[in-house]
């Protein structure tokens, strides 16, 4: 038994594995591309860091 489809729930086809069909793959595709599934960053408060010019 398979995952379901992350889109639908549906269970998965093994021709759009993990996905149900072309349309729940290109609905993820769309997410991907607009910024819908995003990588969560930590910025540093103090920004970048500064060489210090006594280093030798």
């Amino acid at each position: 038994m398979s995952a379901p489809c992350p889109i639908c729930k549906k269970p998965a086809q093994p021709d759009y594995r993990p996905f149900c069909s072309k349309r729940c793959a290109d609905v993820d595709l769309q997410r991907w591309l607009t910024g819908g599934y995003a990588v969560p960053a930590v910025e540093d408060e103090d920004g970048p860091a500064e060489a210090d010019p006594d280093a030798d």
